[in-house]
């Protein structure tokens, strides 16, 4: 199975509440900005070709209040109500939403195992603190970021807090609207550190 990191960014690489739905201070930034229905077909594509999602705590509440009750014409909601979701929380006891997992306390060591038994896209939106560990564990094989042009100063950054250089090289740029999306793939090994243990190709 592999691993694709959907997220939308600032220029200055912060991810928190582009939705406007957790109390961030600068929530709802990325409607802000006109995206275009190229974009809103992309997000479709996203989620339809996609096997599973793999979501933190934060994430998968706000996605189970906004999706589980709803159907759609398009598909997306049903999709989203219909794949198998794993949640990685140290705090939740229950995922009521359908088809939900909640991950052990070992969170790389779950993921090794869907990736190594499981096949297509396991997609990982939102979910900051997950994203972290999957790159410093060598763990995503993609990262798609859809990059809105503003400047916040403040807020929970992308990739904060990563301890050691993780390489990825550019596939491919689009411009939706007044936003660009930026493809990424892994360029090679991580860097070897004792947090860190190269995945074979």
């Amino acid at each position: 199975m592999r691993v694709v990191v959907s997220e939308f960014v600032t220029l200055d690489g912060v991810f928190e509440d582009p939705g406007g739905v957790e109390g961030f201070a600068h929530g709802g930034w990325a409607f802000e900005y006109e995206r275009g229905p190229e974009a809103d077909r992309f997000k479709l594509d996203e989620i339809l070709e996609a096997d599973a999602l793999l979501l933190g705590r934060t994430t998968y509440e706000a996605f189970a209040e906004a999706w589980a009750s709803r159907t759609d014409d398009a598909g997306f909601a049903d999709k989203m109500n219909a794949i198998s979701k794993y949640v990685a929380s140290t705090t939740l006891t229950r995922a009521d939403w359908n088809n939900s997992t909640i991950l052990s306390s070992d969170v790389i060591g779950d993921v090794r195992q869907l990736i190594d038994h499981g096949g297509g896209a396991l997609l990982v939106v939102g979910s900051g603190s997950i994203v972290r560990q999957l790159v410093s564990h060598d763990l995503v094989d993609e990262i798609r970021l859809m990059v809105f042009p503003t400047v916040l100063g403040t807020g929970a950054t992308l990739f904060g807090g990563i301890e050691h250089p993780c390489g990825f090289s550019i596939r491919d740029l689009r411009r939706f609207g007044e936003t660009a999306l930026v493809t990424l793939e892994r360029s090679g090994p991580a860097t070897a550190s004792a947090e860190a243990t190269p995945r074979a190709r």
